[in-house]
Protein backbone atom coordinates (compact mmCIF):
# COMPACT_ATOMS: atom_id res chain seq x y z
CA UNK A 1 0.00 0.00 0.00
CA UNK A 2 1.23 3.47 -0.81
CA UNK A 3 0.01 6.59 0.79
CA UNK A 4 1.34 9.53 -1.40
CA UNK A 5 -0.10 13.09 1.07
CA UNK A 6 -0.37 16.31 -1.05
CA UNK A 7 0.87 19.57 0.14
CA UNK A 8 -1.69 22.29 -0.40
CA UNK A 9 -2.51 26.37 -0.44
CA UNK A 10 -4.89 26.87 3.13
CA UNK A 11 -8.15 26.30 2.22
CA UNK A 12 -10.26 29.19 2.89
CA UNK A 13 -14.22 28.97 4.67
CA UNK A 14 -16.07 28.98 1.39
CA UNK A 15 -14.05 27.73 -0.81
CA UNK A 16 -14.63 25.03 -3.41
CA UNK A 17 -14.18 21.67 -2.02
CA UNK A 18 -14.23 19.75 -5.37
CA UNK A 19 -12.40 22.42 -7.43
CA UNK A 20 -9.92 22.46 -4.95
CA UNK A 21 -8.99 18.79 -4.84
CA UNK A 22 -9.26 18.24 -8.54
CA UNK A 23 -5.92 21.44 -8.56
CA UNK A 24 -3.86 19.17 -7.04
CA UNK A 25 -4.30 15.45 -9.32
CA UNK A 26 -3.72 15.74 -13.25
CA UNK A 27 -4.88 12.03 -13.13
CA UNK A 28 -6.00 9.41 -11.11
CA UNK A 29 -5.25 5.64 -11.30
CA UNK A 30 -7.77 3.06 -11.28
CA UNK A 31 -8.44 1.40 -7.79
CA UNK A 32 -7.02 4.73 -5.67
CA UNK A 33 -8.65 5.96 -3.06
CA UNK A 34 -8.64 10.21 -2.38
CA UNK A 35 -8.46 11.19 1.52
CA UNK A 36 -10.29 14.08 2.46
CA UNK A 37 -9.54 15.85 5.99
CA UNK A 38 -12.89 16.66 7.48
CA UNK A 39 -11.69 20.01 8.22
CA UNK A 40 -11.51 21.26 4.37
CA UNK A 41 -14.67 19.62 4.17
CA UNK A 42 -16.50 21.49 7.22
CA UNK A 43 -14.84 24.27 5.89
CA UNK A 44 -16.24 24.33 2.65
CA UNK A 45 -20.04 23.96 3.88
CA UNK A 46 -19.12 27.09 6.34
CA UNK A 47 -19.41 24.82 9.52
CA UNK A 48 -17.87 27.36 11.81
CA UNK A 49 -18.35 29.04 15.32
CA UNK A 50 -16.88 31.71 16.76
CA UNK A 51 -17.65 31.70 20.95
CA UNK A 52 -17.57 34.55 23.51
CA UNK A 53 -16.79 32.56 26.77
CA UNK A 54 -17.20 29.18 28.21
CA UNK A 55 -20.32 28.72 28.78
CA UNK A 56 -21.30 29.79 25.12
CA UNK A 57 -18.87 26.73 23.96
CA UNK A 58 -20.08 24.13 26.25
CA UNK A 59 -23.97 24.91 24.64
CA UNK A 60 -22.16 24.35 21.01
CA UNK A 61 -20.71 21.64 22.58
CA UNK A 62 -24.58 20.04 23.87
CA UNK A 63 -26.15 21.39 20.96
CA UNK A 64 -23.53 19.53 18.53
CA UNK A 65 -24.02 15.75 20.60
CA UNK A 66 -26.30 13.53 21.27
CA UNK A 67 -24.87 12.58 24.94
CA UNK A 68 -22.57 15.14 26.70
CA UNK A 69 -20.76 14.66 29.97
CA UNK A 70 -18.09 16.97 30.97
CA UNK A 71 -14.99 16.01 32.90
CA UNK A 72 -12.01 17.77 34.08
CA UNK A 73 -10.23 18.16 31.00
CA UNK A 74 -12.87 17.80 28.43
CA UNK A 75 -16.26 17.03 27.30
CA UNK A 76 -16.90 13.50 26.47
CA UNK A 77 -19.29 13.30 23.91
CA UNK A 78 -21.45 11.13 21.52
CA UNK A 79 -21.92 12.24 18.05
CA UNK A 80 -23.17 10.25 14.93
CA UNK A 81 -22.81 7.06 16.17
CA UNK A 82 -19.28 8.01 17.83
CA UNK A 83 -17.54 8.66 20.64
CA UNK A 84 -15.50 11.44 21.05
CA UNK A 85 -14.28 15.18 22.38
CA UNK A 86 -16.17 17.80 22.47
CA UNK A 87 -18.41 16.59 19.88
CA UNK A 88 -15.28 16.98 17.88
CA UNK A 89 -15.21 20.48 17.29
CA UNK A 90 -11.80 21.75 16.72
CA UNK A 91 -9.82 25.13 17.45
CA UNK A 92 -6.48 23.93 15.94
CA UNK A 93 -5.30 25.52 13.03
CA UNK A 94 -8.91 27.68 12.49
CA UNK A 95 -7.61 31.28 12.53
CA UNK A 96 -9.54 32.13 16.39
CA UNK A 97 -12.87 30.06 15.26
CA UNK A 98 -13.96 26.75 16.00
CA UNK A 99 -14.65 24.15 13.30
CA UNK A 100 -17.57 21.47 14.07
CA UNK A 101 -17.92 18.22 12.31
CA UNK A 102 -19.24 17.81 8.18
CA UNK A 103 -22.76 17.92 8.29
CA UNK A 104 -22.88 14.55 6.65
CA UNK A 105 -19.74 12.87 5.19
CA UNK A 106 -21.06 10.14 3.92
CA UNK A 107 -22.88 12.05 1.06
CA UNK A 108 -20.38 14.59 0.61
CA UNK A 109 -18.27 11.18 -0.01
CA UNK A 110 -20.70 10.01 -2.23
CA UNK A 111 -20.85 13.16 -4.11
CA UNK A 112 -17.03 13.51 -3.93
CA UNK A 113 -16.52 9.78 -5.73
CA UNK A 114 -19.63 10.61 -8.68
CA UNK A 115 -17.26 14.13 -9.68
CA UNK A 116 -13.91 12.92 -9.67
CA UNK A 117 -15.10 9.32 -11.79
CA UNK A 118 -16.92 11.43 -14.09
CA UNK A 119 -13.73 14.38 -14.12
CA UNK A 120 -10.91 11.12 -14.37
CA UNK A 121 -12.56 8.55 -16.75
CA UNK A 122 -11.90 5.58 -13.85
CA UNK A 123 -14.39 3.15 -12.76
CA UNK A 124 -13.22 1.83 -9.23
CA UNK A 125 -11.94 4.59 -6.79
CA UNK A 126 -12.73 5.45 -3.12
CA UNK A 127 -13.09 8.66 -0.85
CA UNK A 128 -12.41 8.52 2.48
CA UNK A 129 -13.12 11.78 4.62
CA UNK A 130 -11.03 11.47 8.47
CA UNK A 131 -11.02 13.45 11.59
CA UNK A 132 -8.07 12.23 14.28
CA UNK A 133 -9.37 10.67 17.65
CA UNK A 134 -7.72 9.81 20.89
CA UNK A 135 -8.73 6.33 22.19
CA UNK A 136 -9.05 5.40 25.77
CA UNK A 137 -6.13 4.18 27.58
CA UNK A 138 -3.65 5.32 24.78
CA UNK A 139 -1.39 8.20 24.43
CA UNK A 140 -1.49 9.82 21.12
CA UNK A 141 -4.00 10.01 17.93
CA UNK A 142 -5.42 7.59 15.39
CA UNK A 143 -7.31 8.64 12.62
CA UNK A 144 -11.07 7.87 12.14
CA UNK A 145 -13.38 7.44 8.78
CA UNK A 146 -16.03 9.85 9.28
CA UNK A 147 -17.91 9.35 5.54
CA UNK A 148 -16.65 7.12 2.90
CA UNK A 149 -17.55 6.03 -0.65
CA UNK A 150 -16.75 3.36 -3.24
CA UNK A 151 -15.08 0.77 -1.13
CA UNK A 152 -16.19 -1.77 2.06
CA UNK A 153 -15.51 -0.26 5.05
CA UNK A 154 -15.62 -3.52 6.77
CA UNK A 155 -13.61 -7.11 5.96
CA UNK A 156 -16.06 -9.96 7.84
CA UNK A 157 -14.20 -12.80 8.70
CA UNK A 158 -16.89 -14.53 10.39
CA UNK A 159 -17.53 -18.43 9.16
CA UNK A 160 -14.25 -18.11 7.38
CA UNK A 161 -11.09 -20.79 8.79
CA UNK A 162 -8.50 -19.23 10.80
CA UNK A 163 -4.91 -21.31 10.34
CA UNK A 164 -6.07 -24.55 12.28
CA UNK A 165 -9.33 -24.69 10.36
CA UNK A 166 -11.28 -22.83 13.46
CA UNK A 167 -14.09 -20.84 12.00
CA UNK A 168 -14.16 -17.52 13.19
CA UNK A 169 -17.56 -16.40 15.18
CA UNK A 170 -17.17 -12.59 15.62
CA UNK A 171 -13.93 -11.17 13.78
CA UNK A 172 -13.91 -8.37 11.55
CA UNK A 173 -11.50 -5.59 10.50
CA UNK A 174 -12.13 -2.28 10.28
CA UNK A 175 -10.95 -0.97 6.81
CA UNK A 176 -12.04 2.40 6.84
CA UNK A 177 -10.73 3.15 10.05
CA UNK A 178 -7.36 1.44 9.21
CA UNK A 179 -6.93 3.62 6.13
CA UNK A 180 -7.52 6.66 8.23
CA UNK A 181 -5.02 5.93 10.99
CA UNK A 182 -2.52 5.10 8.19
CA UNK A 183 -3.17 8.52 6.20
CA UNK A 184 -3.36 10.48 9.58
CA UNK A 185 -0.07 9.32 10.20
CA UNK A 186 1.93 10.60 7.02
CA UNK A 187 -0.74 13.97 6.61
CA UNK A 188 0.35 15.29 9.55
CA UNK A 189 -1.91 16.88 12.92
CA UNK A 190 0.54 20.17 13.08
CA UNK A 191 1.67 23.02 10.29
CA UNK A 192 2.33 20.43 7.34
CA UNK A 193 -0.88 21.72 5.30
CA UNK A 194 -1.58 18.25 3.81
CA UNK A 195 -5.09 17.66 4.32
CA UNK A 196 -5.20 15.58 1.13
CA UNK A 197 -4.23 12.15 0.30
CA UNK A 198 -3.52 9.63 -2.37
CA UNK A 199 -4.09 5.46 -1.26
CA UNK A 200 -2.90 3.39 -3.94
CA UNK A 201 -2.42 -0.86 -4.43
CA UNK A 202 -4.18 -1.02 -1.33
CA UNK A 203 -5.93 -4.78 -1.24
CA UNK A 204 -9.83 -2.97 -0.33
CA UNK A 205 -12.82 -4.55 -1.71
CA UNK A 206 -14.36 -1.60 -4.18
CA UNK A 207 -18.09 -1.46 -4.48
CA UNK A 208 -20.92 1.47 -5.92
CA UNK A 209 -22.72 1.28 -3.19
CA UNK A 210 -21.86 1.05 0.48
CA UNK A 211 -23.93 0.21 3.87
CA UNK A 212 -23.01 3.63 6.08
CA UNK A 213 -23.97 2.09 9.18
CA UNK A 214 -21.51 -0.90 8.74
CA UNK A 215 -19.13 0.21 11.33
CA UNK A 216 -21.55 1.38 13.63
CA UNK A 217 -22.65 -0.39 16.77
CA UNK A 218 -25.51 0.57 19.35
CA UNK A 219 -23.91 1.43 22.60
CA UNK A 220 -26.88 -1.58 24.05
CA UNK A 221 -24.71 -3.78 22.14
CA UNK A 222 -21.06 -2.58 22.65
CA UNK A 223 -19.16 -4.50 25.25
CA UNK A 224 -18.00 -1.18 26.64
CA UNK A 225 -21.25 -0.19 27.08
CA UNK A 226 -20.29 0.09 31.20
CA UNK A 227 -18.41 3.01 30.37
CA UNK A 228 -21.02 4.76 28.41
CA UNK A 229 -24.27 3.52 30.92
CA UNK A 230 -24.27 7.03 32.51
CA UNK A 231 -24.19 9.90 29.68
CA UNK A 232 -26.84 11.75 30.42
CA UNK A 233 -28.66 13.24 27.52
CA UNK A 234 -27.28 16.93 25.97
Amino acid sequence: MIIQPIKTRIFQEGDDLFAFITDYFKKLSEKSVIVVTSKIVALAEKRTAVVENIKSKEKLIRAESEFAIPTKYVWLTVKDGMAMSSAGIDESNANGKLILLPKDSFKTARFLRDKLRQKYGVRHLGVLIIDSRTIPLRAGIIGVAIGYAGFRGVKDYRGMPDIFGRKFKFSRTNVADSLATAAVFVMGEGNEQQPLAIIEKTPIEFCDKIHRKELHIDIQDDMYRPLFSKLPKS
